[in-house]
């Protein structure tokens, strides 16, 4: 089985569509607005309690990754809508019949980030063959 580079990276976006990284640093607040969460919404989605919910230097390690991986997904999707930010944003709040009539950030939100990641990733996949 010969596994080609753009298999490997296909977990990527090419680049940053969104804006969502500076220096390879994510910009948390930014990332936190576009999925349009509160302090309680972040705390839920990253089982990280509310009172440690912090975006500066000092942000506990299991958030920065998850926030990161956010902005990730996000960047994944506005890559499938040549950077559109706006068909993006709608793609995350319309439900979708194929994850049980729920939005995709409904699904962040509730913690069900890794099965929308595998539905996004199977679906990219399939959109390009």
């Amino acid at each position: 089985m010969t596994i080609l580079a753009s298999e490997i990276f296909a977990n990527f976006p090419s680049q940053d569509y969104l804006s969502f990284f500076e220096n390879d640093k994510p910009k948390y607040n930014r990332i936190v607005e576009f999925l349009e969460f509160n302090k309680m919404d972040v705390s839920k989605a990253t089982e990280v309690p509310q009172s440690s919910v912090r975006y500066d230097e000092d942000i506990p390690k299991k958030l920065h990754e998850r926030i990161r991986e956010w902005a990730i997904l996000l960047n994944l999707v506005a890559e499938h809508f040549k950077g559109d930010a706006a068909k993006t944003a709608l793609w995350f709040t319309t439900p979708n019949p194929l994850l049980g009539n729920i939005t995709p950030r409904d699904m962040i939100r509730f913690g069900r980030y890794k099965k929308l990641f595998k539905f996004i990733f199977n679906a990219l996949a399939e959109n390009k063959r």
